[in-house]
């Protein structure tokens, strides 16, 4: 399980429309549901993997430390149990920069994780392009964010628990379970 960091797990800024994370560790908020969604996906046997774009570090907005202290601080109440995050901008051409599927690809051959039975949950339209490049389902958490919205989404959700429940009803299908 693949999920995108802010705007699914904890709270983002909104101005004008866009989403921005916090850029401090007293102003992360752990949105509703997520702890429960995220026990019931490691109860169905999910490792939880964060995947995160934060270019702010290389923009020079936001330390890398306080990026890695919030990771520590969502990992520790969330039990979260990797963070692949990007420090890079677009200008940099890096291979880890979503939408480019380097985060997912790279935690799949450190964690042994099959792509295609993995699902990637995001909310924003660089996440869904990762996961669909990466070879996984994705599900879209639409925020209402006024930007480009994704295209080739498998399903649409309104928050992780959400998403987890959806998820979690396909891993059924696919386990040939009654659901």
């Amino acid at each position: 399980m693949f999920l995108d960091r802010d705007g699914v797990i904890n709270r983002t800024f909104v101005k004008d429309g866009k989403p921005y994370p916090p850029q401090l560790l007293a102003e992360v908020e752990i949105l509703p549901g997520v702890t429960e969604a995220i026990q019931l996906l490691k109860e169905a046997g999910f490792l939880a993997v964060v995947v995160s774009n934060q270019p702010d570090v290389a923009r020079g907005t936001v330390p890398r430390e306080t990026v890695e202290a919030i990771n520590r601080y969502l990992g520790a109440a969330l039990g979260i149990d990797r963070f692949q995050v990007c420090y890079h901008d677009d200008n940099d051409n890096c291979h880890c920069r979503k939408p480019k599927p380097g985060l997912l690809l790279d935690a799949a051959a450190q964690l042994g994780i099959d792509l295609r039975e993995s699902f990637l949950v995001g909310d924003r339209w660089r996440d869904i392009a990762a996961g669909k490049a990466a070879g996984c389902r994705s599900v879209w958490i639409d925020c209402g964010y006024r930007e480009r919205q994704p295209k080739d989404y498998d399903f649409r959700s309104v928050s992780l628990l959400d998403a987890s429940r959806w998820i979690l009803a396909r891993k059924k299908e696919i386990n040939g379970e009654q659901t």
